[in-house]
């Protein structure tokens, strides 16, 4: 797979599997059965969900590659999101009505050697040296309105490392692009 396209329809499809996979796992409910024909919702691809209480962040879990379907890693990752990203407790039932879901589609990782390659706004970055590794989502960067170097630096500490990481020579820094989207949107909000 090189780029995954996703119309409004598979968009609200993903947030609604997102959705009732947590909805489900925070009451103690079996899991909802999910079967969407469509082949982009098919294709095995990386994405991360995450969770934010009134613009706060409440949860941030993700696969960089699947090897299952698309809407099958965003099911996962909701619920990973909710009850097991180690940053926070699990998600409650009280907070349900409270929580927004934004999901990031992944493209495929590529190895660069130039960190001028990476455009902020447009790239993720994904860094490893050994054991060690840090991943940050491209909308995380103009988040914060980090320039390059600071995206960069961000994303070393992320992986447990030094600041200046991304000058060595054993780092490898990796770059992607994301579909993002959420159900603050307006063309999504139901």
């Amino acid at each position: 797979m090189t780029d995954i396209k996703l119309c409004l329809e598979h968009k609200k499809t993903l947030l609604k599997i997102a959705r009732e996979s947590i909805f489900s796992a925070v009451n103690g409910l079996k899991a909802p059965e999910f079967s969407p024909g469509d082949k982009a919702l098919n294709e095995e691809c990386g994405a991360f969900v995450t969770l934010e209480i009134n613009d706060n962040l409440r949860g941030c879990i993700g696969n960089i590659k699947a090897d299952t379907p698309l809407w099958m890693t965003v099911r996962n990752m909701a619920v990973e999101a909710a009850q097991k990203d180690p940053r926070f407790y699990p998600l409650t039932p009280a907070e349900l009505s409270k929580t927004d879901i934004e999901i990031s589609v992944l493209s495929p990782l590529e190895k660069i050697n130039n960190p001028e390659q990476i455009i902020v706004g447009k790239h993720g970055i994904f860094i490893k040296k050994g054991f060690y590794q840090g991943l940050l989502l491209p909308q995380v960067a103009t988040d914060y309105s980090w320039d390059r170097i600071q995206f960069l630096e961000q994303t070393c500490y992320k992986a447990g490392l030094g600041k200046n990481c991304y000058k060595e020579k054993d780092v490898e820094i990796l770059i992607f692009s994301a579909i993002v989207f959420g159900e603050k949107d307006p063309e999504l909000s139901e």
